[in-house]
């Protein structure tokens, strides 16, 4: 089981704040660090010092770390032109030596559309299929071949198809609750399906649609990567949990119902519960950027139980 760091800077968060996470942890031994795309926050609180783009986040965390897997969770596709996001993420994966993974879905925040003046379609699930049709065809395009694309929504002629990405294929992660087509795009465009802030009933049942999605489509369901995202409040005693909670906002009971909540041993045991349905990996949601010993905690006293 991967263990990755989940942020979201929109609640408030500078770029310094976000490097001190990524670089704890890489330190930590931690898989991952990816980040969420909007512009907005939501809930309690004022959100200052204002939002930080992703991709801009990510091409300086990319030049300041070594190791960790840098990612979104999701791109909005309503921010970017699918040619353009092509060639952001292309340059970031060279930037960071091939360490970067797209996760890429349809937007759906109204309000942060509305307060920096992006177009809020109405058909954002077909546009974002044309997108991914896109990002990954240009990415696959041999060098010195033209990439072309004629859609509904974009019309791309006699593209370069540059810059290519570091990698060979960089990972594209689709998520959601969609029963349809959700797991049909899945099965079709990601190397990895993640299921955000969900049950493990509900978890068990989309990954089996997205597994009859690609077997349907004559894909090996095993091809795919299934994991979780899930908010994370651990803690020694019920006082540290408690403490934890309180500081996100959170009731203590609350989060051990709906993420992983607890004690070390009470979130390993459930960790171990999302494995048994086929997840792999876990992407866990830190809401409180200041508190790096809640990373050493886990790290040192759940992470060290998954190997």
């Amino acid at each position: 089981m991967d263990l990755r760091i989940f942020t979201e800077p929109q609640q408030g968060a500078t770029y310094d704040t976000l490097l001190t996470v990524a670089k704890a942890t890489e330190d930590l031994g931690f898989d991952a660090f990816f980040r969420s795309d909007h512009y907005v926050k939501m809930g309690s609180g004022d959100g200052l010092p204002g939002p930080t783009d992703a991709w801009i986040t990510l091409a300086g965390l990319a030049r300041e770390t070594r190791r960790i897997r840098l990612g979104t969770l999701m791109t909005a596709g309503t921010f970017r032109l699918p040619g353009v996001l092509a060639i952001q993420v292309a340059q970031v994966d060279q930037m960071s030596g091939g360490r970067i993974e797209l996760g890429l879905g349809a937007g759906w925040f109204e309000e942060e559309h509305t307060a920096y003046g992006i177009p809020f379609p109405k058909e954002k699930l077909a546009r974002l299929e044309e997108q991914l049709e896109i990002v990954t065809g240009l990415w696959a395009t041999e060098p010195g071949q033209t990439y072309g694309f004629h859609g509904t929504y974009y019309d791309l002629t006699n593209s370069p198809a540059l810059p290519k990405p570091a990698q060979s294929k960089v990972p594209v992660l689709i998520g959601g609750h969609g029963a349809v087509r959700t797991p049909r795009l899945a099965a079709r465009y990601a190397d990895e399906f993640n299921m955000p802030f969900a049950s493990l009933e509900d978890s068990e049942r989309q990954f089996g649609r997205v597994r009859a999605a690609a077997q349907e489509a004559g894909r090996d369901p095993g091809d795919l990567v299934y994991s979780n995202a899930l908010i994370a409040c651990v803690g020694k005693d019920d006082r540290e949990i408690a403490r934890r909670a309180a500081a996100i906002g959170r009731d203590p009971d609350e989060l051990r119902t709906n993420g992983l909540a607890g004690s070390p041993a009470e979130v390993v045991d459930k960790i171990g519960r999302y494995t048994e349905i086929g997840s792999r990996r876990v992407y866990l949601q830190i809401l409180d950027l200041s508190d790096l010993d809640h990373l050493e905690l886990i790290s040192s006293q759940v992470q060290s139980q998954l190997s």
